[in-house]
């Protein structure tokens, strides 16, 4: 089944140096963007991270340090990229988690401003584990019949997201609508604001730490009852997505 499609999607993979969003680098990243009439356009880029890769990492991805020491760094790649994903949702497996949050760092620290308020983000994995609990290569073999080669490809696992997604809504057609607002709300197991999940939301919409010893509490009234939290924050290992989550809630609230 065919997406149906309000404004673009871009389905994207990262493949990087180790799994912290703080100080990990990409390393591969790919794009599949499809565009509402049913055309796409995809780009694929191998990335110098400025530092070195892990062997435990080269051994997943196969990208050795050889291999990407002439390539541009994410910096001089970020206008391109951003180009291609400005005016579409974004889609990926395991993206919620780590995708998104590791794009969104990169752009901060490249100085492009990246916002998630504006657009959907559809979690293939989360979609596949509330129905099937299984792993990318199971699900290419489930819902597509096809053995998943090239896997932590960048862009073999890009294109085999995409068509996991159509599959599961030809599979599930009464559990699953064929809308991005739908699918964006099915496969986000938490409301959070951030991505990373350090700050997300409540029942009646409010921001609330998810960790430390504010857990569960309102943003705003930690911020107010202890003004040196966010400068704790801001100084500490997080996100700088969080940080800037962080900054428009105090900012919000200084401005009422």
């Amino acid at each position: 089944m065919e997406l149906k499609l309000k404004r673009p999607i871009c389905f994207f993979d990262i493949e990087s140096t180790g799994v912290s969003v703080v100080k990990d680098r990409i390393v591969e990243l790919s794009v599949l963007k499809v565009f509402p009439n049913g055309t796409s356009e995809s780009k694929t880029w191998l990335v110098n991270p400025e530092m070195k890769i892990p062997a435990e990492s080269m051994a997943i991805h196969g990208i050795t340090d050889e291999k990407v020491a002439n390539e541009p760094t994410f910096k001089q790649l970020a206008s391109a990229v951003h180009s291609m994903i400005k005016d579409s949702d974004l889609a990926g497996y395991n993206s919620n988690k780590f995708d998104i949050p590791m794009l969104a760092e990169e752009f901060l620290r490249a100085d492009i401003e990246f916002d998630m308020s504006k657009r959907k983000a559809v979690d293939v994995q989360n979609i596949f584990h509330r129905m099937e609990q299984r792993t990318l290569s199971a699900a290419y073999k489930f819902y597509c019949q096809k053995d998943l080669e090239n896997a932590h490809s960048a862009e073999a696992d890009t294109n085999a997201t995409y068509e996991i997604l159509k599959a599961q809504l030809d599979r599930y057609p009464d559990d699953i609508e064929n809308d991005i607002d739908f699918l964006s709300d099915f496969s986000n197991r938490q409301r959070v604001a951030d991505f990373a999940g350090f700050i997300a939301f409540n029942d009646k919409d409010q921001e609330i730490f998810t960790f430390g010893k504010y857990k569960g509490r309102l943003v705003e009234d930690v911020l107010k009852e202890n003004e040196g939290y966010y400068g704790w924050i801001q100084n500490a290992d997080f996100p700088l997505y969080t940080k800037k989550v962080l900054t428009a809630i105090k900012l919000r609230n200084f401005n009422r």
